[in-house]
């Protein structure tokens, strides 16, 4: 789960449209607003939100971690039905590990006044391995 302060539960405050976005991407994997880079053991996704922009509902099953390049903040909705104010200074970086079968299905949009940049870097599951791909 994203870090953060949890401003709401049970879905509250989230749009019919939000709702439906999340039904419709269970199998969105673009994890980043462009892929840098791809290997056959990593993927590089850089993301860049301009205040009051959001990247879509997108699910997370690849062990990755993100580093955030610029300070700012953000509200996330995750599949839970919470919403969370992030904020974020320039290094700070987390980890996220799945075991088999586990994700996160979560957006990610930019609240504050300020450009946001991260670079997140997801790990295949083998050598080679492509991920998932959306149907």
């Amino acid at each position: 789960m994203p870090a953060g302060e949890v401003v709401s539960r049970n879905f509250e405050g989230w749009s019919e449209d939000l709702r439906n976005e999340f039904r419709a991407n269970t199998r969105n994997y673009q994890v980043g607003g462009k892929l840098l880079s791809e290997t056959d053991r990593l993927k590089v996704w850089e993301i860049r939100l301009p205040p009051g922009q959001r990247l879509p509902a997108h699910k997370h099953v690849l062990d990755y971690f993100w580093t955030a390049v610029t300070a700012g903040d953000s509200r996330q909705h995750t599949e839970d039905g919470a919403t969370r104010h992030v904020s974020y200074v320039p290094g700070i970086t987390r980890h996220y590990t799945f075991g088999e079968g586990d994700y996160l299905l979560h957006d990610l949009e930019n609240i504050g006044t300020t450009e946001l940049v991260f670079i997140t870097v997801e790990h295949k599951r083998q050598p080679g391995d492509p991920g998932p791909r959306q149907d």
